[in-house]
């Protein structure tokens, strides 16, 4: 693939027969290249001329190739540091070749060069260099995804409080409605603090049975319980150096609870059926959608982890709270969308702007995500309202009319509203009763119930 793009080699040797030597075989092998008889020169190509590979001679008329290299690398050089670069040198030392690796060298050959080494060594350099490109765009994509949107003075507010808390150690308790991006915050945490180049690892809480999480929390031994084939690893291990991140922490057992309690007192824990005592350094970020204090209160949450926990005390709030970021985050959303799916970039209708404005957002940030998803999918080049979910036409032309109630009573009226009132909210959640009920503020029974007197049911 390299050779199809015939990436441009550029040469710098003080000797015209290395460098045409070097051009035969490096065109031979559907290479462009350029040449240079010394540095200053080599670098004055860089400026002029895009070049994915370099040769560089260490002794060279003025300045000699190791300053070269380091000026390549410095933060104030010409910004080149990704180029690979292979050393060449006909009185080259051991030290020499460690001097050009620490410097960023990619290989140090000796001079007679060797064809098939030469070609070898610069196909690797440039593969290594192509995947590290990658790398680093699939970084960029991976934080993409991750980015937090918002310029409402709630989301400037809690912005301003992850500015304050990320370079320090404090543990972070972030409470906030299920949807609201608890973990985007943590990750903003974690991306600006000290340890943002080591692991961020998560746990859902809720989503690990009691038998399990603490084998997965702190690792286990071989044997220690049925299913034990081998030894493992805990996630506190796996974090050691970085972050935590403990979601639905209000989910997790009491025993668990207990132990994460130790690790957070002393540092230190032991496998599920083991004795040594492992000592790690892991900052702590835990993200709850329940009340922890009331959890204390009625004794399913230990009030001493809630206090080792709750150091630092952020709130993630609603959709609701900052309607005025969803046109942001609409189109935030629709960019990253298009590009995953590999479609061209989409407009969006002001009036579908204006419906997900309008729309309360019971499954908040969540939600709002999955319906653009849907919506960017199925629609054409330009998003319409017609493209949107069926209930947000519904919630924007009401059904009912009030001449029609003329000679009823209030009663009739009243029941009338909520009728329609449960159907909206039916539809906006797809039918979900589980979400509609949290969403009407009653329990799934009550809404059964309702249901049932009023004769509603799914297609009507």
């Amino acid at each position: 693939m390299l050779r199809r793009m015939a990436a441009t080699i550029l040469v710098i040797d003080d000797e015209k027969n290395i460098r045409r030597t070097l051009r035969m075989v490096l065109e031979s092998e559907s290479y462009r290249v350029l040449e240079a008889a010394s540095a200053e020169e080599g670098l004055k190509t860089l400026e002029e001329s895009s070049v994915q590979g370099m040769l560089l001679d260490l002794k060279l008329p003025g300045m000699s190739g190791l300053d070269a290299l380091a000026k390549l690398h410095s933060e104030s050089g010409p910004g080149h540091a990704t180029i690979p670069v292979i050393v060449i040198s006909g009185h080259g030392t051991v030290e020499d070749a460690v001097k050009a690796t620490r410097l960023g060298a990619f290989d140090f050959l000796e001079k007679p060069l060797d064809r098939e080494r030469v070609v070898i060594t610069l196909r690797n350099a440039l593969k290594q260099a192509a995947m590290a490109r990658e790398v680093g765009e699939l970084r960029q994509q991976v934080k993409g995804r991750f980015e937090m949107i918002g310029s409402s003075p709630v989301m400037q507010k809690l912005f301003g409080e992850i500015a304050k808390v990320a370079p320090t150690k404090g543990r972070v308790l972030i409470s906030g409605e299920s949807g609201t991006g608890k973990e985007l915050i943590a990750r903003a945490i974690h991306e600006n603090s000290p340890v943002a180049g080591s692991e961020f690892v998560k746990v859902n809480c809720a989503a690990i049975s009691p038998e399990l999480i603490e084998s997965e929390l702190f690792g286990h031994e071989k044997g220690s319980f049925t299913g034990a084939v081998g030894r493992k690893r805990g996630l506190f291990e796996v974090a050691d150096g970085g972050t935590l991140f403990l979601d639905e922490i209000g989910d997790m057992c009491l025993a668990a609870q207990a132990k994460v309690l130790r690790a957070l007192q002393t540092g230190e824990f032991s496998h599920v059926g083991g004795e040594r005592v492992i000592k790690v350094d892991v900052r702590v970020i835990a993200a709850t959608n329940k009340d922890l204090g009331k959890e204390v209160e009625t004794g399913r949450f230990r009030e001493d982890l809630f206090f080792r926990l709750n150091v630092i005390p952020l709130r993630s709030p609603s959709l609701r709270e900052h309607r005025e970021d969803v046109a942001d985050m609409v189109r935030h959303f629709v960019g990253e969308l298009c590009r995953e799916n590999g479609f061209r970039d989409k407009q969006v209708e002001p009036e579908v702007l204006d419906r997900l404005m309008s729309y309360d957002w019971p499954g908040n940030v969540r939600e709002l995500k999955n319906i653009i998803e849907r919506v960017v999918i199925m629609s054409e080049d330009v998003i319409r309202v017609d493209d949107l979910p069926p209930f947000f036409h519904a919630a924007a032309k009401p059904n009912f009319d009030l001449a029609r109630f003329a000679g009823h009573s209030l009663r009739d009226f009243r029941e009338e509203m909520e009728k329609e009132f449960i159907l909206t909210r039916l539809e906006q959640h797809e039918w979900n009763i589980s979400r509609a009920a949290t969403s009407l503020g009653i329990e799934r029974t009550n809404l059964h119930k309702k249901l049932k007197v009023y004769g509603i049911h799914r297609g009507q």
